[in-house]
């Protein structure tokens, strides 16, 4: 059942080109997002190198005049460089070209000057291709802003594939978690009488039942998993633009994940550093939690991470058990006006002692 209380505003991706050596197609593509001829490609050092020099000379050939912005990571201070030099080099098109944080970017800054925006992943660690929310980094983790969908989405799996499979392996985790997404947002339906919209939660599952049901044909470095990896990660993004919100995709799971972001990277085990855990990653071993909360079948999600690759264990994800139980503990306190299955107390340190450990996480 709809319960929109207030107008919501839909913007969801015009067009949407997924497969081998797309990126052939940029300067059609563009063509048919904009009148005039001005791009800016905004990318990292690596992805410049790795897709936006060949993006570059295509367009410059269909008589674009291009230029490229380079940033390091995904901040406000990055945002407002892009801003800037967008408006005053008069910019028509602003291109995305890179993983997460590079879209990220672009997004927010596309946002802000009203401008179009085509996202070009060059991997696929997360959902945010296509969402209408953007990720910042700041000194206590990350905040999430609001932004714009892509007008337009070009993913070329030929370029997608070669990235870090454990890349790929996490945006798949972060499509699953949407199972816990949608109970939390059920659940806030029913008891908090919260608006809700069965669309965006059809979406949102269907999103993560197509990787749920087609695990079994997953394989590393292939472009074909890459396609279907991709189709999900986009089905969930419309899901958020339907929403007009990231309800159908981020609930306690998202929560847990950002509290482990606040409380610190650099855990160590057993005397040795691990590697820090992505944001798909976390929010996998998290909606395994919930899951159980929720009195669902965690059990699926657990085997289908496993099947993927994705960490299912503090072990696998690098971080300590003391660390997976004070994220559960405070996890409510990230979005306190969200409700979830969490409550408004949180669980107590032997209530999430006892979830981890059931589920194996711990």
């Amino acid at each position: 059942m709809e319960r929109f209380t207030k107008s919501k505003t839909m913007v969801f991706p015009r067009e949407i080109i997924v497969g081998h050596n797309t990126t052939s197609q940029i300067a059609e593509l563009c063509n048919r997002i904009v009148r005039n001829n001005s791009a800016l490609i905004v990318a990292d050092k690596k992805t410049m190198k790795l897709s936006g020099e060949e993006i570059k000379k295509i367009l410059s050939k269909a008589n674009y005049e291009v230029k490229h912005k380079i940033i390091s990571s995904a901040t406000v201070g990055e945002v407002n460089k892009i801003i800037n030099y967008a408006d005053k080099n008069k910019v028509d098109v602003l291109l995305g070209v890179g993983g997460g944080s590079v879209i990220d970017v672009t997004k927010l800054a596309a946002f802000e000057l009203k401008k179009p925006f085509i996202s070009v992943p060059t991997s696929a660690a997360h959902d945010g291709i296509a969402s209408p929310r953007a990720s910042l980094k700041h000194s206590k983790g990350s905040v999430s802003k609001t932004a714009v969908s892509p007008h337009a989405i070009l993913a070329d799996t030929k370029i997608i594939y070669k990235a870090p499979y454990r890349m790929l392996a996490s945006g798949c985790a972060d499509v699953i978690s949407n199972i816990s997404a949608v109970m939390d947002w059920e659940l806030a339906h029913r008891l908090k009488n919260e608006e809700y919209s069965s669309h965006a939660a059809v979406l949102a599952k269907t999103a993560a039942q197509l990787l749920i049901d087609n695990t079994d044909s997953f394989r590393p470095y292939t472009e074909e998993s890459v396609w279907l990896a991709v189709k999900a990660m986009i089905v969930s993004g419309v899901a958020m633009s339907v929403a007009g919100s990231t309800r159908p995709a981020s609930g306690a799971e998202h929560m847990f994940s950002h509290m482990l972001d606040h409380l610190g990277p650099g855990i160590m085990l057993k005397g040795k550093k691990k590697r820090r855990p992505m944001h798909g990653e976390q929010c996998g071993v998290g909606s395994i939690m919930m899951v159980y909360l929720h009195g669902g079948d965690w059990e699926k999600i657990r085997d289908t991470l496993k099947k993927i690759g994705a960490p299912t264990t503090s072990e696998e994800l690098g971080v300590s058990k003391r660390k997976i139980i004070e994220a559960l503990v405070r996890a409510h306190k990230i979005r306190p006006e969200r409700y979830t299955i969490l409550g408004e107390t949180g669980l107590t340190p032997k209530a999430a002692k006892r979830v981890a450990k059931i589920t194996g996480v711990i």
